[in-house]
């Protein structure tokens, strides 16, 4: 039976391997190159005894010398492309772990991403994959090489005398049972480090994202006492490894010092006693000096590899992460029937984990036309979002699109048919083309001045210096301008169904204004789906839909609602809306919104 750690590191090695196992034949010409230098730093002691015996017997000294100087510069060759191959091929497997973990974070379920600190993973695919370099590549060549010219280098000193090997191997045996005791522990605790890196990226990247409410609450010591807790952490464990690294270099380095003393005393007396040649004494002094060299590069190795493997473990954790997957046949059938509503959700169970956020949900969203959906927070509206999106998979009932079943379509077929604008409005890095063309990257100049004027921002925006190319953030527009360029984003494509999750929730009159007008519409050419609070933004739409406890408790237009249900009226009351709007009515064409 394996060990425990020795299960735990298998795996964790198979990682580490097939980011490596694509270039084996790179590996392979690195390791031969690694090799053959090897084996001429291997040859130099034996070329020295060659010159120092020539030049006892009074011969020439031209060959061995010639020899050396060929060593020397074959050496300094294939020492300096080895050096570039391995360099090369250490940054492409950064790369192919950095490739593999971003489209892997890129292709997972939402709640597999938003279930951990973004900080965190972004550490993964930063700092984990720069340790993989070395692991990866050259570290295995190293631990090999290290290998071969340490046994190598026993193997000549066994040719020149066996009696001074002896003593040397006593040295060595000591020096391997320092690193087989100190090299785990230096391992944890370098794992340890780099996981409360991990957590730090994590908090600090949360504490960023608030630096408005950190700043308002005065919490910047607070916080920053919880950020620097993890670095303090990651510093301690650092040292423990530091410290241990230090007793196994004093080690190996005192080791050496004494079989080199040892070698030397007990040499002395053999050359005294006759039973050893001058030259031959050198040559295995030679070999002793520069046996610091494997070892050296055997426990660098092995710290590179053990490091690397704590970074394989977290690495594997995102390959880990839940996909989005589409069922065999998927976006084969044909598109759904164009008659009756274009969404459907018939008899939907959904949630998180535990009790379920929406339970026996039936809605029918009509092809044009405002459906709105309300209720008090945790009443499953955003749940309800997440499922037409397809976020999130019920664990019953139906999701149709065309009267499709969901599972009949792709994930890229049924959001190609919707546009989302989410409630917290995120800001893509770029400019204000960017933003706008990120739906609809193929959209020409004049489309994009048109969902500009449909959201009232033509004015602002060509009155900008740079116009579409000024960069998007809060110098340039403010929150209820950069809302409106989320939703000029999410129309530019004219979607079969808009979906708003508590697009006016944070915005100004003037801002919620024109939300409702470009509502309107849309909702005159194709369905939008709206999910709020501020019921200011929904008693005009055709449908309002109200839940609560995950479930659907009524349905009806504004004056519907206030007539028989308590909850609307109380809802309505709080907010202090007169019962006496007068709603616009369903598109002359469709029907509202049904629910079952």
């Amino acid at each position: 039976m394996k060990p425990p750690k020795v299960k735990q590191a298998l795996p964790r090695l198979r990682v580490l391997w097939s980011f490596a196992r694509p270039h084996r034949g790179t590996l392979a010409l690195g390791l031969a190159l690694s090799l053959i230098g090897s084996a001429s730093t291997l040859a130099t002691p034996m070329v020295t005894k060659w010159v120092l015996d020539s030049l006892g017997a009074g011969g020439s000294l031209a060959a061995p010398v010639g020899t050396m100087l060929a060593l020397l510069v074959a050496g300094l060759v294939i020492w300096t492309i080895q050096w570039v191959i391995l360099g090369r091929l250490g940054e492409r497997v950064v790369l192919d772990a950095r490739e593999s973990m971003v489209k892997r974070l890129l292709r997972a379920t939402v709640p597999a991403v938003t279930a951990r600190p973004s900080g965190e993973l972004v550490t993964r695919v930063t700092s984990d994959t720069v340790l993989l370099r070395e692991a990866a590549s050259s570290s295995v060549i190293g631990l090999v090489n290290g290998t071969v010219t340490l046994v190598g280098t026993l193997v000549l000193m066994a040719v020149l005398d066996l009696a001074l090997l002896g003593a040397t191997v006593v040295s060595v045996v000591a020096l391997g049972v320092v690193f087989a005791v100190l090299m785990p522990a230096i391992a944890r605790e370098q794992e340890l480090a780099q996981d409360r890196v991990g957590k730090l990226g994590g908090v600090l990247e949360g504490t960023l994202r608030a630096i408005r409410t950190v700043k308002a609450s005065r919490a910047e010591a607070r916080q920053a006492e919880r950020v620097l807790g993890d670095a303090r952490a990651a510093y301690k464990h650092s040292v423990r490894a530091v410290r241990r690294e230090a007793a196994a270099w004093s080690a190996a380095w005192s080791g050496i010092q004494f079989a080199i003393i040892l070698v030397l005393g007990l040499g002395a007396w053999r050359v005294s006693q006759g039973a050893l040649e001058v030259s031959s004494l050198i040559a295995f002094l030679l070999y002793a000096f520069g046996l610091m060299d494997p070892v050296t590069e055997l426990s660098r190795n092995v710290t590179t590899l053990q490091a690397g493997i704590a970074a394989a473990g977290r690495i594997r954790d995102v390959d880990a992460l839940e996909v989005e997957r589409d069922s065999a046949g998927e976006g084969t059938a044909s598109r759904g029937s164009s008659d009756g509503p274009v969404l459907e959700l018939r008899g939907v169970v959904a949630g998180y984990g535990g009790e379920p956020a929406v339970r026996g949900v039936d809605l029918a969203v009509p092809r044009r036309g405002h459906t709105a959906v309300v209720g008090p927070s945790g009443a499953g509206k955003t749940t309800l979002l997440s499922l037409v999106l397809r976020f999130l998979e019920p664990s019953g009932g139906q999701v149709l699109l065309d009267r499709r079943p969901y599972r009949e379509h792709t994930h890229e077929e049924l959001r190609a048919r919707l546009a989302y604008v989410e409630q917290e409005t995120p800001v893509l890095p770029g400019s204000i083309r960017d933003n706008l063309l990120f739906t609809h990257p193929d959209a020409g100049e004049d489309e994009l001045w048109r969902v500009l004027r449909q959201v009232r921002l033509e004015e602002v925006v060509a009155a900008l210096p740079d116009g579409l190319d000024t960069p998007l953030g809060p110098s340039s527009m403010s929150g209820g301008q950069r809302q409106r360029i989320a939703l000029a984003r999410a129309i530019l494509r004219a979607p079969d169904v808009l979906l708003l999750d508590e697009a006016t929730a944070q915005v100004d009159g003037l801002t919620e204004a024109a939300v409702h007008e470009c509502v309107r519409e849309r909702a005159r050419h194709g369905a939008v789906v709206t999910v709020a609070h501020r019921l200011s933004t929904v008693i005009d739409a055709d449908t309002i839909v109200v839940m609560e406890d995950g479930l659907v408790r009524a349905s009806g237009t504004h004056a519907e609602l206030l007539a028989r249900d308590e909850l609307y009226r109380e809802l309505v009351a709080a907010l202090r809306i007169s019962d006496g709007a007068v709603p616009s009515g369903p598109a002359p064409s469709e029907p509202a919104a049904v629910v079952a």
